[in-house]
Order: C-alpha cells, then structure tokens, then sequence
C-alpha cells in the first residue's frame, strides 16, 4: 500500500509523521518550492493558539528523537516561526524528506481507467494522481490510498454578498487584497496615508484592522472603514475574557476598542454588490446603492475548498458547508464555535470513494470553526485505520478552547502579553486584563504570574 498525500503544510505533514511512524510507505506532494508554501504567504500573522494545540504528536516523537526541543509551550508562534521551528525541521527529518516531491502541483485524481461512474470493479483500482512539476513536465503516479491535505488557501471567498464575485470584482483586482495582507511590514507602502476599507467580520478581518490601525499611528492620514454584512453584536467580537485562548479573545477586544476610540469606522450593514475603478481609487457598491470610495481594499469574507481535480471522485458533501455530509452538523457554524466541535476522524471523514479521505482545513468546508489541533486528530485517526488498527482510530480524543469563531491564524501582535497593551484603561496591564476589569474583577492575574 502506498498513500498519496496531497500537501506539504502543517496538516500533510503531519500525516506524514503518522505514515512514517506506523512504517506506511508514502509519497507527499507540494505546489510550493518547499514546506508550508501557503503558510508563508501569511507568515506575518501570529497565532491565537500556542505551540502546545500547534505541534502534531506524531510529528514531535520524531522530532525529540532528532534533539529537537518544542519551544516554549504557552507562547502564540506567528506562522513563520511555526514553519522555521517546527514545519521545516520536520520536513528534514529522515524518514520524511525523501518522501515529499515539491513543485508537484495535482491536477487531477481518479481511478485508474475509470471515470466517477463505473462501479464494478472500482475499489480493485488504484488511484491515478495527475502531477504538473515546475519544470513544465507532467506525469501520472499510482497510489492505493489519497490524503488531500491542499487546505483552502488558494480559493478565497469572493467579495460578493450572494457567495459569487461582485460586479467589476476581477476587473478590480489592482487595488483589491485577498487573505491577510503584511499591512504593516512587507506591503505597509500599499497602504500608509490610504483610505482602506476592510470587507469581512472574523479573525482575518480583524487582523488586518488592528495593524492599519498601528500604520495609522505612525501616519494619521490613514484612514479605515471596517465594511461588514451585519451590524456588529456582542458576539462579533468574541469572547473576552472568557475565551480560553488570551489571544483570542484580547483579538475581539482590541477590535471593538479601535472602533471605540475613533480609529475605524463601521460601515454595516454593508452587502457588497460591485466595484468599479476610478482614475485613483477604488468605489464599493453595495446592494441598495451605498457607495464607499477607497484606495485599498481587503477582501477578508473567509475561504472554501476547491474540487475541481476531484471532479472523477465520488463524494458525499454537506449541501451547503461542502465538507463530508457526516461532519457537517458537527462544526456548523451557525450552531458551533471551535471549542465545541466534536472529536471526529475516520468514521466521519470517509466517502463513498474507498481508501479517499479530506483532511485538515478542507475537511472543513466552508466553515471557519477549523483548529489546526482537529486536523491533527483527524490525520491520527485516518492513519491508524489505514494501518489496520481500528482501535485507536475510532478512539478519537481532543481538547479544544472553548468560546469564539476560530479561524486559525489571526492576531496583531503588538508587543507585550494577551493581546498587547489596553487601548481603554491606564489601570490594565494588558487588553484581557482591560477586559476583566471592565466586568467587574480585579484583573486577569497576567502581573501577578509574571507575564507582564
């Protein structure tokens, strides 16, 4: 048995580190020109979860054995100290590197001379992987088993209300972002002294809002509208204190208290309908007419898997979230957070096409509820079944943090403990301490551990 895995970033790698464990013979294939290629593009953006939900435990037994040393657990790592520290390290490793074929980017996957209709027959056949290499030349590999780990990078929602692009969105692209742009390091000429308006309400949003916000310290003719498709409640923002990831809710916090202070303006309800470019800046249209003029703008309405190389593969998909139907009630985001999602593996993650399995922030869908530490379990579990050992596979175990929509990635980091300095109270050591103390404690205790 062979396995095919298809992506090389944290969750790939991680079933790598199981197949390698278990002595499964495996192949990994990656666009990118080395681990983690997405990874990188948002390698800016530090994590609201610390290294202990981040390392895969598969991954770290080989790494220990290596004299590798995790760093400090409790410590929120940005992306590209998760891929310098953790993912690179990894993809060193012995057992794995030989196994991983970068600038190989699937095209398609079926099986072996049949399309998705026959039926007899078909689980006998091997799946035939369609690979594109960066020299330009392609080939075909068999494999017994697929693990698609390509995550949703690539495949951002578009700006449109309806789910669709909006009106003169692509003819727009010069002056529209995608994803979580370095606002305040790599790209901060794009938007100092602009006019930027910021369209989504989640993690990613709320990122790039809170680092224009410290452009904007540094130059006030910066301006920010936050457009968002519903008014803001409560929950928009997060949990607070409440949240068991500090960073996570501090993120929320530091959001709501940038609007309070005058730093942005909230433009809600706001459904985009259609852009149009001007000579020097970009106009926003909404669906009754609304206009907004910019010179940048943001498009941060989240992610969705793209299927178009499974497209002679059977699946099963929830009708509107897109991942396997048995999962979807499970992580619905109109009914669950992150920490409240199930533990789930094998048993939810199979399809009608034998020995076929989505793992990792695909797995998901459209919905944002994802936490790299379920992609983990999930890579276990899958991993364990393919290996014959049914009992750990359906012995799925996992800890998540309760409160809040989680999209993984998704803090400003500006110095200092849980969330950064308080933008409300000169009495708060620290955001989440401004938050305690705001409902009434005495503090979040950050001081007296020795954290601020």
């Amino acid at each position: 048995m062979t396995v095919a895995v298809i992506g090389a970033g944290p969750v790939g790698l991680a079933a790598a580190a199981h197949l390698a464990e278990r002595g499964v013979p495996f192949v990994v294939f990656e666009t990118g020109a080395g681990a983690a290629a997405a990874m990188r593009q948002w390698g800016h953006v530090t994590f609201f979860s610390p290294w202990r939900f981040n390392v895969d435990s598969a991954a770290e037994r080989l790494l220990k054995q290596a004299g590798w040393v995790m760093p400090d657990p409790d410590h929120d790592p940005t992306g590209q100290q998760l891929i310098d520290d953790y993912l690179l390290p990894l993809a060193k490793l012995p057992a794995i590197a030989p196994n991983i074929r970068y600038g190989a980017r699937v095209t398609a996957v079926t099986r072996q001379g049949m399309d998705r209709v026959p039926s007899k027959g078909r689980e006998q056949r091997p799946f035939e992987i369609s690979v594109s290499h960066a020299d330009g030349t392609t080939e075909r590999v068999l494999a017994s088993v697929v693990i698609d780990a390509s995550g949703t990078w690539s495949a951002p929602n578009p700006a449109g209300a309806n789910g669709i692009p909006a009106l003169g969105e692509k003819e727009s692209a010069a002056r529209i972002s995608t994803g979580i742009p370095d606002v305040f390091g790599t790209e901060r000429k794009r938007y100092a002294g602009k006019r930027v308006v910021v369209i989504g309400s989640g993690h990613s949003a709320m990122d790039s809002i809170l680092n224009l916000v410290r452009l904007k310290k540094e130059g006030p003719a910066t301006e920010i509208i936050w457009a968002m498709r519903s008014r803001p409640t409560d929950k928009t923002f997060g949990g607070g204190a409440g949240d068991q990831l500090a960073n996570r809710g501090a993120l929320g916090a530091r959001a709501k208290a940038a609007i309070s202070a005058g730093n942005v303006s909230v433009e809600a309800s706001f459904r985009v309908q259609g852009f149009a470019l001007t000579e020097n800046a970009i106009e926003i249209i909404d669906e009754t007419g609304n206009k907004l003029v910019a010179h940048e703008v943001i498009v941060a309405t989240g992610f969705r898997p793209d299927f178009s190389m499974l497209s002679e593969i059977r699946l099963d998909l929830h009708p509107w979230l897109e991942c396997t139907r048995t999962l979807g009630p499970l992580i619905d985001p109109n009914e669950h957070s992150c920490g409240d999602v199930p533990p789930h593996g094998v048993k939810e993650l199979t399809q009608p096409e034998n020995n076929f399995f989505i793992v990792g922030m695909k797995s998901y869908g459209r919905a944002p509820t994802f936490l790299m530490a379920t992609g983990y379990e999930q890579v276990r579990s899958v991993v364990a079944a393919l290996a014959g050992d049914m009992e750990a596979a359906l012995d799925t175990k996992l800890v998540l943090p309760q409160t809040g929509v989680c999209e993984g990635p998704g803090f400003a980091e500006e110095g200092g403990c849980c969330g950064g300095p308080s933008l409300t109270r000169a009495d708060a050591c620290c955001t989440i301490d401004a938050i305690a103390k705001d409902a009434g404690k005495s503090g979040c205790g950050c001081q007296a551990a020795g954290r601020c």
